[in-house]
């Protein structure tokens, strides 16, 4: 039993900090965006992503957190743009006390709108301000990246899951005895959506049958939607008394992870085809 606690807290300790959600889920979020797209827009998404490997929302969706491994010294410059953090009890967003130079992701989300928008811009960095939007809107619906608690986004909460899914790459071989060594954000960025058991296509597509559009059709603004994230995980009750889960867990976050991808989704289209449709 003490060599099983102590395997399990050396996992918690190997675990890098969690990013956003995981390449699913900002996969579907640019699917969803991608099918709402007006025909004008979807030709200026089209032209900005020419020569990309995937030239798709789907496709350059994870290019901000990939920078952590292809361009480290870009990904240490831009990494507080994927979050905002605010005070403890609070949800209401002050931008002299929670975004600081800017660097947050709601200020950071304003600004690569603004770069994307110039058409006078060089297309390289308007092509890299898609890129950004895309990932930042998805950032701000995850409820981890706009919390009240002084945990890191949860990545300090620490889990220990019971689930027949693989666990990330980076974290495989800690894996204990169908015993995953982990913390909170990760359990919402990558495991919840993976109980769905669908790739990009069909969970955009499975997403996109019940009542849409989803819930709040305006398109919103980064400060709205950063504040809906930090109030859902009280409302859904994100954080749990215990620390040791399995996929019943997951499940039942399983609606809530749904709902922000929708929105995400939708209202990243809702942008897009303002910024891109004129």
């Amino acid at each position: 039993m003490i060599k099983k606690v102590l395997a399990l807290a050396a996992c918690l300790l190997a675990a890098p900090v969690a990013h956003a959600w995981a390449p699913l889920g900002h996969s579907v979020i640019g699917e969803l965006a991608e099918r709402q797209l007006t025909p004008e827009a979807a030709t200026e998404v089209q032209r900005l992503l020419h020569g990309e490997a995937e030239p798709t929302l789907a496709g350059i969706a994870n290019w901000a957190d990939t920078l952590r491994q292809s361009d480290p010294q870009r990904f240490r410059a831009t990494s507080r743009w994927h979050y905002v953090n605010y005070p403890e009890g609070s949800c209401s967003f002050d931008a002299e006390r929670d975004c600081k130079d800017g660097h947050c992701i709601v200020a950071a989300t304003e600004q690569q709108l603004a770069v994307l928008a110039d058409r006078g811009r060089p297309l390289a960095e308007r092509r890299d301000a898609l890129k950004f939007v895309v990932h930042f809107i998805g950032d701000a619906h995850q409820p981890m990246h706009a919390g009240n608690r002084d945990d890191a986004g949860g990545n300090r909460f620490q889990i220990s899951l019971t689930t027949a899914q693989p666990p990330e790459a980076y974290a495989r071989e800690h894996y204990r005895d169908g015993v995953m060594g982990t913390n909170l954000h990760a359990v919402l960025d990558y495991y919840v959506p993976g109980v769905a058991g669908l790739e990009v296509a069909d969970y955009a597509e499975a997403l996109m049958q019940p009542s849409w559009p989803p819930l709040a059709t305006v398109a919103g603004n980064p400060v709205l939607w950063s504040q809906e994230s930090c109030q859902l995980l009280d409302a859904w009750g994100v954080y749990p008394q215990q620390h040791k889960h399995d996929d019943a867990f997951l499940k039942t976050m399983q609606p809530l992870v749904e709902r922000r991808l929708r929105q995400a989704g939708h209202r990243l289209a809702l942008i897009l085809n303002d910024v891109l449709g004129r």
